[in-house]
Parts: structure tokens; C-alpha cells; sequence
């Protein structure tokens, strides 16, 4: 079983940050790393170190990112990767296991720690999950069988994640296309990595902006159920954004954000 962790990372111009990025990382083998750079002629397109290849863009956009590493590699499963995760050291083993016990799984999601308390996430029960357990999913924890997302056209949505206008709900919509297409999601809570030191590069609150894009993302998940999408997760949240927004108020900047989509997206 070939596994191949894609990795999207930012501004690496020499090949010893690259090296220094496999090492961080604790990856050994089997890495395809897209690294978006505004002077990516500094670097060549392609450097293989092992089995590790990485391949430099001039453009932004993580969905972009996660698009191009899935197009580069050949592996059996893959395993979506940022560039502030640490994987154990038998993470290959982990995911070897996961595949065996549930051969039917597409994908899989795996335990992500994080070396700030604050960021520790709960465990999602071990079994085959759906559409409302898939919206815990982060995108480090998940794994999926290449062959399968391939033939079933299924790719990152790059109108959503971090770089573009809609900057988060890309693994969201990515999971639930995958549900449409009739692929199985299975949880796996076993950790297999950690993430370290991460700040949120977009994450300002619960504002107005936060709600409209989620809206925004709802509804590309679904047009017949966005809103019950957006209303169950106000009333889930709501302990969360109360002192920020009142719930009618965040309801109405999720209905707008669907507004701005179907504006931009005219042709759907």
C-alpha cells in the first residue's frame, strides 16, 4: 500500500527549507509538497529527495494547492497534510491498519492532537459517519483512496479555503461531494499526527464576514437543505458567538453569503 502525504505549504525558495520542512514534519518517504511562492523561478519547478517530490507554483489558493498534489501523485491513499503537522512516527502503520479493519472505507479521518490545550479537539466516534459528523472533520485528519476521488471527478472546490474570497469550508464540501458520489467516510480516532504552534491566519471571531461565508459554504454543500445546514449550526453555536452576534443576526449574514455564491456563480 503506497501512501503519499500531500502537502501544501508557502514560500520555501531554497532546498534546504525543504529538507528542513520533511524533517519538521517527521515524514521519511512518499510526499508530494506544493509550495505556492510569488518567485517560484528562484526554485525548480521539481526537486525529489527520495520519494519525497516537491513542485513550485506562482499562484495562491489551498484548494488550488490540494488539486495539484492530488494530480502529482500515483499512491494508493492519500492524506491531506499542512505544513505545521508532525506525524508519529508509525503513521504509515496507523493508516495501513485503518484500511485493513474497514476495506470499505473511500476515506478515512484520523486523530489530529495539538500541543496547544486550547486546540485539542474531541474524539469523533471510530465507525462509518455522515453528512453532520463529517462538518467536525478537519482537513489534516483526513485520508482518502486516490483511485476512487479520480474516478469519481471529485476535487477541492477552489472558490472556498485559505487564499480566496470564501477562505474556509473546503474539506466540508469536499467530504459531502464525496457522500453525493456515494463514497464512504469512516472515522479511524486513533492519533496520528500533531499540530504545533498554530495560529488561525483567517479565524477573527464570529463576525459578520465569518457568517456569510459559511452560509456561502452551506449552500454550495447543499441548495435543498443549506438552511436547516445554517440553522443547526447557529443553535449548536450559539453559546459560542452570543456576546459577538445575535442569532436572527448571524442567520441573515448566512442567507447573504448564499446571495454573494449564486451572485459569483452565476452560471449555476
Amino acid at each position: 500500500m503506497k501512501i503519499d502525504i500531500l502537502i501544501s505549504t508557502m514560500n520555501i525558495f531554497e532546498k534546504s527549507e525543504y529538507l528542513n520542512l520533511l524533517e519538521k514534519m517527521n515524514i521519511k518517504n512518499n510526499s508530494i509538497v506544493i509550495n505556492q511562492c510569488p518567485e517560484s523561478n528562484r526554485l525548480l519547478n521539481c526537486i525529489e529527495y527520495g520519494n519525497n517530490k516537491l513542485f513550485s507554483y506562482n499562484e495562491k489558493g489551498l484548494s488550488k494547492s490540494r488539486n495539484k498534489a492530488l494530480g502529482k501523485s500515483d499512491a494508493d491513499i492519500c492524506v491531506i497534510a499542512d505544513d505545521d503537522i508532525k506525524y508519529d512516527d508509525k503513521y504509515k502503520e496507523i493508516i495501513e491498519k485503518a484500511y485493513k479493519k474497514y476495506p470499505k472505507a473511500d476515506l478515512i479521518a484520523f486523530y489530529v492532537n495539538s500541543e496547544n490545550p486550547n486546540n485539542i479537539k474531541p474524539k469523533l466516534k471510530e465507525g462509518k459517519i455522515g453528512l453532520l459528523k463529517s462538518l467536525k472533520i478537519q482537513s489534516v485528519q483526513l485520508s482518502f483512496k486516490r483511485r476512487r476521488i479520480i474516478k469519481s471527478n471529485i476535487r477541492f472546490d477552489e472558490n472556498f479555503g485559505a487564499g480566496s474570497e470564501l477562505y474556509m469550508g473546503e474539506e466540508n464540501i469536499f467530504i459531502l461531494d464525496c457522500l453525493k458520489k456515494g463514497l464512504k467516510v469512516y472515522s479511524y480516532p486513533v492519533e496520528f499526527a500533531k499540530i504545533y504552534n498554530r495560529e488561525s491566519t483567517w479565524f477573527n471571531g464570529y463576525d459578520e464576514e465569518y457568517f456569510k461565508i459559511k452560509g456561502a459554504c452551506f449552500y454550495r454543500m447543499s441548495k435543498t437543505f443549506y438552511f436547516l445546514l445554517c440553522l443547526q449550526f447557529v443553535v449548536r453555536r450559539r453559546k459560542l458567538f452570543k456576546h459577538n452576534i445575535g442569532l436572527i443576526d448571524a442567520l441573515k449574514n448566512m442567507i447573504y453569503g448564499k446571495k454573494i455564491y449564486k451572485y459569483n456563480n452565476r452560471r449555476e
